[in-house]
């Protein structure tokens, strides 16, 4: 008998000891369920080599036109990080106020220009989403859905007036054979409601795989390192070659729906930094 109850007692305690244990070991995923925060750094350069100088840097195109800016802004939103099972966490999607950001290399801090995301999901990431320019279901909300970010670019000169709406893309420079010496000003954008209006939407969204895991934690903020090669402007998929007819182009013309369609294919991620 003395057996029996010492073997009870003995399975009770372990009982216990284990409901214990799962207990904590609950909280502890608990615990490791605190998001954190991530940060993308893009870096725009000529054949990924980093660093444009504004008014200074110049690059010679495939059809031999030599080039440089001196305004190079763009508008990036839509973030959307994609994990290694392939589900998607949304940052602010379509949410222009909170997630639209202007990237500016006249605010380049040595070169790199900082998005910094919070409250991201703790999670292994493999891929991010991002949208160049702002998406005609965020455009239809109204300037009332979107009013901080639309004031925010009309004061960079991100826009135009609300019925035209946002500059996705805005490049201003010099040009020329020899040297560059002719002006020139391409800004890509829609033309309001797209559909009512029959323009092209320029709004694109690309995907731009990691090299290595971003690892979110409340420990951990990855730092995703996009380098945005503006060789493609003039030497992407389409030779383009700057004249008198597309110099001075605003909206969504076709020259611009090629300049587009050139600089959607600018970015890559170089590195992630786990720190």
């Amino acid at each position: 008998m003395k057996i029996y109850k010492f073997l009870s007692l003995f399975f009770i305690t372990f009982t216990l000891f284990t409901l214990s244990s799962c207990s904590s070991n609950d909280d502890d995923e608990v615990m490791d369920s605190t998001p954190g925060n991530l940060q993308l750094k893009f870096e725009n350069g000529f054949n990924n080599l980093g660093d444009v100088v504004l008014n200074q840097t110049t690059q010679t195109s495939v059809n031999g036109q030599k080039h440089q800016f001196s305004t190079l802004k763009y508008i990036i939103s839509n973030i959307t990080l994609i994990d290694e099972k392939g589900s998607e966490f949304k940052y602010h999607y379509n949410d222009p106020d909170n997630g639209a950001f202007i990237v500016d290399q006249a605010e380049a801090v040595a070169g790199i220009n900082y998005i910094n995301l919070k409250e991201i999901p703790k999670n292994n990431y493999k891929k991010v989403r991002i949208g160049l320019g702002i998406s005609q279901s965020a455009y239809l909300l109204g300037q009332n859905g979107q009013g901080i970010f639309w004031q925010k670019a009309k004061t960079a000169g991100m826009a135009w007036s609300w019925a035209a709406g946002y500059i996705f893309t805005k490049l201003e420079g010099r040009y020329g054979t020899s040297s560059a010496t002719t002006e020139f000003m391409n800004h890509c954008g829609n033309m309001g409601d797209t559909s009512a209006n029959n323009t092209p939407d320029l709004y694109r969204e690309i995907i731009l795989d990691f090299p290595t895991t971003a690892r979110v934690s409340e420990e951990i903020t990855p730092s995703v390192h996009i380098l945005a090669d503006l060789n493609q402007y003039l030497s992407g998929q389409t030779a383009l070659t700057l004249d008198s007819s597309n110099d001075m182009a605003m909206g969504s013309n076709q020259h611009l729906v090629k300049v587009t369609n050139n600089i959607s294919k600018m970015f890559k991620v170089d590195h992630v930094h786990n720190d």
